[in-house]
């Protein structure tokens, strides 16, 4: 792996790195960083969390004078989160170079920010609706600006910003060094990266910490009118610690928190059509654990990063395998495991079956009841493990297994199929003759199997009691 040293960039920013603690450089900043410091445009398909901000803004603060007052560096970016965070960024990689970025952005004052600008602004970080704005106001001028940077295209997309970008990008000079960064690359976004991006080098990464091993992914076939209903089962049976549920449209989103809170349940909704002050309070309780069930569009959702989120639903089926891949992600964090549940319509299953040859894994039936919490004590949970005779013992035999806990317990049937399942990689109709008593449970697997599947589910925690399995003796 290369160092920063390697990648060509200054000692004034190579000493920046060292203050803040930055050791080796991430796949996108290893790929990205030397193209733009030799000029050239870079498109990057990169998630959050990959270090795209130092990828971008590493190049740029060693590229940028300070002394001179003009814009010369432009990121735009499609939220006012994501606006604050990248200039925090900047300023932190500018600090000893006396770079100082200057974000403008809705729901401030304008004449703040205006002031800000007549000051001298070597980099601006903005949302694309003020920073429109503050052009028609002949307050932001971008005649010598020689880098932009397009941060989260897709989500511009989303927002139907991308007319507003186009125009932005007519008032910066035709020879500017561009770079996207987009999670994923819908149509859209490859058309307007030929019509502005010359000759542009196309970086991939995946993000370290996005990852779907240690989460258990469903699938739950229902009608469109049975959605919302079935929407409400799901998280009644799952009882998440903290869940999000993403829809695709804003007024679905509305329409889904308000059905849920008319149950009786404590959810909020987030999407692009509540103010900011709205929104800040949404995230702050979400953040803050306050909040169990959020219903919110991909868009709105995007800068959320919580470790204790346990649980995904998608009301709506993703529009693409990497929507879902992020989508998912956001769950099964730092060591933790997570569910995922996605609803299909029957002729949806295309879509699902994409889904799984994209992630590589397999998207199982959700059963009503069947909730596995996340913690084990032993090895890792075999999920991905292709299903151990999924038609039952080949000679026939079945063996008889004991499970510690039983209604007393708060458990169903369907609770200790489902760890046997996920657990144990047997299909479920390799389980049989489930008998749930007060205090224990007994329950059939193929003989041959059985030692395997008693070790496999041993210490599974289930609605919070933990499983003691063994082979009945005799």
């Amino acid at each position: 792996m290369s160092t920063f040293a390697d990648l060509g960039l200054a000692e004034d920013i190579l000493q920046v790195l060292r203050d803040v603690g930055y050791e080796s450089p991430s796949p996108i900043q290893e790929q990205a960083i030397p193209v733009l410091l030799e000029g050239r445009d870079v498109i990057g398909q990169a998630q959050t969390g990959t270090g795209k901000t130092a990828a971008f803004g590493l190049p740029m603060i060693q590229g940028v004078d300070p002394e001179d007052h003009d814009v010369q560096a432009l990121v735009l970016t499609p939220t006012r989160e994501l606006c604050i965070q990248v200039t925090q960024a900047l300023r932190t990689y500018g600090s000893r170079k006396g770079t100082n970025p200057v974000a403008v952005f809705g729901g401030a004052p304008i004449r703040d920010q205006q002031a800000y600008l007549k000051g001298g602004a070597p980099i601006v970080v903005g949302t694309v609706g003020r920073v429109l704005d503050l052009i028609s106001r002949h307050s932001l001028m971008l005649h010598s600006c020689r880098y932009v940077v397009l941060d989260e295209a897709d989500e511009m997309l989303d927002l139907g910003f991308l007319e507003d970008v186009e125009k932005i990008l007519s008032y910066t000079p035709n020879g500017r060094q561009t770079a996207l960064f987009s999670a994923t690359m819908p149509g859209p976004i490859r058309a307007l990266a030929e019509r502005h991006l010359y000759d542009p080098e196309m970086i991939k990464v995946k993000a370290a910490t996005l990852t779907i091993d240690t989460v258990e992914q469903f699938f739950l076939e229902t009608k469109a009118q049975d959605k919302v209903a079935s929407l409400a089962r799901v998280l009644e049976a799952e009882r998440p610690t903290q869940a999000i549920v993403f829809a695709r449209t804003k007024i679905r989103t509305e329409q889904l928190y308000r059905t849920l809170r008319d149950k009786g349940m404590n959810v909020k909704a987030l999407h692009g059509d509540m103010s900011q002050g709205a929104r800040d309070g949404v995230m702050i309780s979400f953040k803050g654990g306050r909040l169990p069930i959020l219903v919110a569009t991909d868009v709105a959702a995007r800068g959320l990063d919580i470790a204790d989120v346990t649980h995904i639903v998608n009301f709506d089926v993703p529009t693409s395998p990497d929507v879902y891949v992020h989508r998912i992600g956001r769950t099964g964090r730092v060591g933790r495991s997570g569910r995922a549940i996605t609803f299909i319509e029957p002729r949806q299953r295309r879509d699902l079956e994409a889904i799984e040859k994209h992630a590589g894994t397999r998207v199982a039936p959700w059963a009503e009841g069947a909730h596995v919490a996340p913690a084990r004590t032993k090895e890792p949970p075999r999920r991905h493990r292709k299903p151990h005779d999924a038609n039952g013992a080949r000679d026939g035999r079945f063996a008889k297994l004991i499970v510690s806990g039983g209604r007393a317990a708060g458990l169903a049937e369907a609770d200790l199929i489902h760890a046997v399942t996920s657990q144990a990689g047997l299909d479920g109709e390799a389980v049989r003759n489930v008998r749930l008593l007060e205090r224990f449970a007994l329950l059939e697997v193929p003989a041959a199997e059985a030692a395997r599947v008693a070790d496999a589910v041993d210490g599974t925690a289930v609605r919070g009691h933990t499983l003691r399995v063994e082979p009945a003796r005799g």
